[in-house]
């Protein structure tokens, strides 16, 4: 629907909420984690509020209840399943970096957490390619105006951008943590681990946003079997690359180099599967990635 100023008061008002809930809650009357807990659930009650509303706004019955047929329930699982399993992948290789960081002591995990969460703050920075990319590219591959070179023009914008952004993130990215690392611990044991892992780190990051926008552009080109299943192959050798690094006592360093391994090959597998001459941005056949229409409620 092209509308991000919708999604974007919904996120300010959320944020606005949970902030002052949890210091009201918490600092205040004294309820602890359970207040942080209130806090949260409120903004997000208000946040999809919002949202409701501004569907509403756009002709949609936001509020309506109804029951969907079996063949609507199928449409949407069609639609949901492969992006399901894609998340998932994504969430459960982080989620294994962590556990083995944490098999390797506490200044190792410690590094570790310094890390990760600068790295996904600056990776979130991508994301506005990837909504680009759904927003922009269904009109031009499946609409009425179809026009797959203007497509492929954006495609190629979208990655430029990305590459640039990511070369700017992994290099400032990189360098707050190298330069400045009693930001984020004074402990040298935990600094030390920190800046074994500065090059795999920005290896990694460089990256990210050029993915997003190719990935981006294969969920609005609809080819969810294929984005599911690559993702899902790319986890199970991920996992296995990872263990054995593990066990090969390659340390935090072999951790952020199988990340590095699984973030370069969605790139590489995204960019051969959108430039192959008989993909969805070359190929005039509008029936094979198609999911199936959604009747509309």
């Amino acid at each position: 629907m092209k509308d991000s100023w919708g999604p974007l008061k919904a996120l300010a008002v959320a944020t606005a909420i949970n902030g002052i809930g949890d210091i009201v809650l918490c600092r205040f009357l004294g309820y602890g984690i359970a207040g942080a807990a209130w806090a949260t659930m409120v903004s997000q009650v208000v946040a999809a509020y919002m949202m409701v509303k501004a569907l509403s706004s756009k002709g949609y019955n936001g509020f309506a209840i109804s029951i969907p047929s079996p063949d609507e329930l199928l449409d949407i699982f069609k639609l949901a399943a492969p992006v399901f399993v894609t998340m998932m992948s994504k969430v459960a290789f982080y989620s294994l970096l962590v556990y083995f960081a944490t098999s390797m002591g506490t200044k190792t995990v410690a590094a570790h957490q310094v890390m990760i969460q600068v790295y996904c703050m600056c990776s979130v920075f991508g994301e506005p390619l990837s909504q680009t990319a759904q927003s922009f590219m269904p009109a031009m591959i499946y609409g009425a105006n179809r026009n797959l070179a203007k497509a492929r023009t954006l495609l190629k914008s979208l990655v430029i951008i990305g590459a640039l952004s990511g070369l700017i993130l992994g290099s400032i990215g990189t360098c707050v943590p190298w330069l400045f690392p009693k930001i984020f611990s004074p402990d040298p044991e935990v600094i030390q681990e920190m800046h074994k892992v500065l090059i795999p780190y920005a290896l990694a990051l460089c990256i990210t946003p050029s993915t997003h926008s190719l990935e981006g552009t294969l969920l609005a080109g609809r080819d969810l079997k294929f984005i599911s299943m690559s993702m899902s192959g790319i986890f199970c050798v991920g996992t296995l690359v990872l263990l054995l690094l593990s066990k090969g006592g390659y340390g935090l360093t072999g951790c952020w180099s199988t990340l590095v391994a699984f973030q370069w090959a969605r790139f590489s597998i995204a960019l051969w599967r959108l430039t192959k001459r008989n993909g969805i941005l070359y190929s005039e056949d509008l029936t094979r990635y198609q999911v199936g229409k959604l009747k509309s409620i």
